[in-house]
């Protein structure tokens, strides 16, 4: 109406303005009737019509002019003329006509209604032409064609629809929501103002909801499934029109109990058994989301082993033996070796016990420093070396203390620093920590070169946990290892001008030696001397363990790889099984575990993949926390679901010992002397049989039987170390000595400690092996040393002592040849070897005899000789019978008178001794009852009931062979 009314006011105007000048060109008008103009419009219009309307209001007003007005004919306007516009619209749907010929005025006109919906704006050309010199329309003019613009206006005819004639939702009972359901209705008319909904409305009263302009329906309190299961309610809507819908729509909410987010189905405490290999922790877990709808699960599971040996569980040999395992090359030199008279220099440092059986250092920043022999730093000189040490700063407690915190320690403490001798010249490096920074700092030449130092940025220097360093130098290339992985140096750079370390060999573990400009004595005594004065500074505080420096060629990183290796740690069961857009991330120390994924679904099945596994066979026993973190991200941030941390703990079992079992050596080993005062000596094991068994039981029914069963498993163990004592006194080594093959030993990778009190033999190698190394121990004795007996021990053990063997001891006897026995030096010897037989009988009945040997005795010759003399002594006892008769019947003769003289027996060759070990047996108390038993070769026999005397009596014939019998 507003368009309408203002093109009546400037039709009005236009219409005054063409009266006058009309009439102003009748006044100086003259008479002639020739068309000589053509008719004028204006080049474009903008029009406006409605859809219930077929009249198009132009903006501006459509008037034709003509230049030969007042003219009759030429002057006027006899019409207008519509042409097809680039909308194809025009004279099929428009039309123009004249409303005052004179004046020039038109209208155009839709021929038929018009439809917004169907079509909005619509384009044409119009053109007007004169009447021309007469009533036929001769030589009639044609104006230039206008463009007119036509807007199709909206009329509200149509009412709101709803998408849907009815929504359901479920909900869980007890919560707010900030949407439950939306609904949604639509407008068919074309306009902004009257197509879209301006509001909705809940026609039901008295229902807990409300709805707003977007259609989105929120409860208003929490819902009681209890109280009302299912809420009906009917809503509306309305158009900026203020049309209201046409059907009204149906809503339905159902109310669920209540449902708890969370993980369902965790365990807190989960057990593991040594050598089950690969465990799942999580096997029934899964996450309830109560429907809500996430588009991003986060979980990470965390084991905490840091108080298990240096981080985790690991080999538990020494590392001498774990390098030989990891396949390192040989030559490594141990700077902080366990405390001996050959190692001396740590038997100041204070050690902390480690459930690895490691041997662990504490240092303090000041009075703790182990200044390595010149000895053994001469063994580690160059630029091509490798350093390996176990390290953890703040001393034995856990977490750093106050005034240490991570970050915060500023003064450089010194690992390691040495200046060693390379041929004509000095080489110096220190490895050092400063803060959270650890620093090489090496000086190719004391004398010449200039020092260059090597800076890592890293996080486990200053954390106070357990982690392996690995330095490989190959100058000036140097590459750093912590805990298995590689890092490059955050900055190289020339250290300048610095004061050149003193020209003297010193290798010092745990400071750096400053020396000083005026001699001064060392006022701590706890400090090692040095030949020059100085002071130890920058004091390392924390714990070393497993220092070692090889010279030569870096190892690979396989071998630093399995040097750190883990034991146990987290991992996933199978990796095809993952589901589409889950990823998997396990750190390098498989403490912890990252899953994350989009789908409810598959990301339960890959929680129930997470496993526990431990290669070891004898696993720490213990327990290792654990944490499952849970992080959801939904598309409504404001309402996702948040879950606590759940927490639990592993429990690893004490594994089944192993009987280790040391067999195939008899109580006694009997051998001549003369074979034990040989070159070789005599094998002291030379059957020697190690088994190790292990007890455990067997699930019989994951092999389809039922029931259980305990089995013990003979299985393949590897020994580290076997110990040979001798009991009693220590070996005399003018005397004895123990033989081992010391080139099989090192062909071996084996080590060896040999003294006069034990021979340990060291180093993890199979039980075949130590099995071929304790036969070929021998025996030797010194000439004309033989004992008549030796005893010996015999023990071995695994998993650096944690398991050890069965005691075996082994008698040795030496047996002697009768020559042996004729100095008065073996004559108590004899005697108590012959003469007690109820002592000797148990020592004897376990031998296994060699072949016999032809200057041997044994205890068969001992009965003939005990016979022999009662056999003398039955014949001393029956000549003497005779001798009193004939002495009795001489003198019978002799008072008969008669010469018999003749017939006197000579006695004057006849000699009795007596027994010189009658007055020694009487003087050792030794009862001369010898009731016993013997061993002859082949089978025992009894020796007489009563074979003593109070003296014994020896016959002895002059003129006969007065060679001696020896006893």
């Amino acid at each position: 109406e507003t368009e309408r009314g203002t093109i009546s006011h400037l039709t009005m105007a236009r219409m005054s303005f063409l009266s006058f000048l009309l009439f102003c060109l009748t006044s100086v008008a003259h008479g002639n009737k020739a068309n000589k103009h053509k008719p004028w419009i204006e080049t474009e219009y903008q029009g406006i019509v409605m859809e219930n309307d077929n009249t198009v209001l132009l903006n501006p007003p459509l008037f034709a002019l003509d230049k030969d007005a007042p003219l009759h004919y030429a002057g006027e306007i006899c019409g207008f003329r519509v042409h097809n516009g680039p909308g194809g619209s025009g004279s099929a749907q428009f039309e123009a006509v004249v409303l005052d010929r004179s004046t020039g005025e038109g209208l155009v006109r839709s021929k038929e209604p018009l439809d917004c919906e169907s079509q909005k704006e619509h384009s044409f050309t119009i053109q007007a032409y004169d009447c021309g010199e007469g009533p036929d329309g001769t030589n009639s003019k044609k104006s230039h064609k206008a463009t007119v613009h036509v807007r199709v206006n909206d009329v509200n005819e149509f009412s709101p629809v709803f998408v849907e004639r009815r929504y359901e939702a479920s909900v869980p009972e007890g919560r707010l929501f900030d949407r439950i359901v939306r609904v949604e209705a639509v407008d068919a008319d074309c306009s902004p103002q009257y197509s879209q909904i301006c509001f909705y409305d809940i026609i039901t009263p008295n229902v807990p909801f409300t709805i707003d302009n977007d259609g989105n329906i929120k409860n208003t309190e929490p819902l009681d499934s209890k109280r009302q299961r299912v809420h009906s309610f009917w809503v509306t809507a309305f158009d900026c029109g203020k049309n209201r819908a046409q059907a009204d729509a149906q809503v339905i909410v159902t109310v669920k109990p209540s449902c708890k987010p969370g993980w369902i189905g965790w365990t807190k405490r989960i057990e593991y058994t040594p050598g089950s290999g690969s465990i799942p922790l999580f096997p029934n877990l899964h996450l309830e989301t109560c429907e809500e709808t996430v588009w991003n699960i986060q979980a990470t599971v965390e084991l905490q082993t840091g108080h298990i040996g240096k981080g985790c569980d690991r080999d538990s040999y020494s590392d001498r033996s774990v390098r030989r395992l990891c396949g390192a090359v040989r030559g490594e030199v141990d700077l902080l070796p366990p405390p001996s008279p050959a190692t001396n220099w740590t038997a100041a440092l204070p050690t902390l016990p480690s459930s690895d059986s490691s041997l662990v250092f504490s240092f303090n920043g000041s009075t703790h420093v182990a200044v390595v022999p010149d000895s053994v730093a001469s063994a580690v000189s160059g630029d091509h070396f490798t350093l390996q040490l176990w390290m953890r700063r703040g001393g034995a407690s856990t977490q750093p203390p106050a005034n240490q915190a991570r970050g915060t320690r500023k003064e450089e403490e010194t690992i390691i620093c040495s200046t060693v001798k390379n041929d004509d010249s000095y080489s110096h490096y220190s490895l050092s920590v400063h803060g959270c920074r650890l620093s090489l700092f090496y000086w190719p030449d004391v004398s010449a070169a200039r020092p260059v130092k090597f800076l890592w940025k890293l996080e486990q220097v200053c954390d106070s946990e357990w982690h392996h360093l690995s330095l490989s130098v190959q100058f000036p290339s140097v590459t750093l290892y912590v805990d298995g992985v590689t890092f490059d140096p955050a900055l190289i750079h020339d250290n300048g001008a610095i004061p050149n370390p003193a020209p003297h060999q010193r290798l010092v573990i745990g400071a750096c030696w400053e020396p000083e400009e005026k001699p001064r004595d060392i006022v701590n005594n706890t400090m090692p001397e040095s030949k020059d004065t100085g002071k130890f500074v920058s004091g390392y505080k924390g714990l070393l363990s497993g220092v070692t420096v090889r010279p030569g060629n870096v190892e690979p990183h396989s071998v630093v790889e399995c040097l750190y290796a883990c034991r146990e740690g987290l991992d996933f069961g199978d990796l095809e099984t993952l589901g589409s857009g889950m990823k998997v991330h396990v750190n390098p120390s498989q403490s912890v575990l990252v899953l994350e994924g989009d789908d409810i679904e598959s990301f339960n099945r890959a929680v129930q993949q997470v496993t526990y596994r431990n290669s070891l066979r004898f696993a720490t026993p213990g327990v290792r926390p654990l944490k499952l973190t849970t992080s959801l991200r939904c598309f409504s941030e404001e309402s996702c679901l948040s879950l606590r941390q759940l927490e639990g703990y592993l429990v690893v079992l004490q594994p089944d010992a192993p009987q280790i079992s040391l067999s195939g050596v008899g109580p006694h080993l009997a051998r001549p002397a003369a074979e034990f005062e040989g070159p070789q000596g005599v094998p002291l094991f030379p059957e020697l049989r190690i088994v190790c068994s292990l007890s455990h039981a067997v699930n019989t029914a994951a092999q389809g039987m039922e029931g259980g069963a305990l089995m013990s498993d003979a299985v393949a163990h590897t020994l580290d170390g076997c110990e040979v004592q001798p009991l009693g006194e220590e070996l005399n080594q003018e005397r004895e000595e123990l033989l081992v093959d010391l080139e099989a030993l090192r062909e071996r990778g084996l080590d060896i400690i040999n003294t006069t009190a034990y021979i340990a033999i060291t180093g993890a190698e199979s039980i075949s092996v130590y099995e071929d190394v304790l036969r070929s121990i021998r025996y030797r004795l010194a000439k004309g040393s033989a004992r008549f007996e030796r005893r010996f021990r015999l023990s071995c053990s695994e998993m650096n002592g944690r398991y050890t063997s069965n005691e075996l001891t082994l008698e040795v006897n030496f047996l002697h040849s009768l020559d042996s026995l004729y100095h008065p030096s073996h004559l108590l010897a004899s005697q108590q070897q012959f003469l007690h037989p109820s002592h000797h009988t148990g020592e004897l009945s376990g031998h296994t005899l060699p072949n016999p040997h032809r200057n041997s005795v044994v205890p068969g010759a001992a009965t003939v000789i005990i016979m022999v003399c009662v056999g003398f002594l039955v014949v001393m006892v029956i000549l003497g019978v005779f001798r009193i008769r004939s002495i009795h019947r001489r003198g019978e003769g002799a008072r008969g008178g008669g010469k018999e003289g003749s017939n006197q027996w000579d006695d004057s060759a006849l000699t009795i001794i007596v027994n010189p070990m009658e007055t020694f047996e009487n003087r050792m108390g030794i009862a001369p009852d010898m009731d016993g038993e013997c061993d002859d070769e082949e089978e025992v026999v009894d020796s007489p009931d009563d074979t003593s005397d109070d003296q014994r009596i020896i016959i002895k014939k002059e003129g006969r062979d007065s060679a001696p019998r020896r006893y």
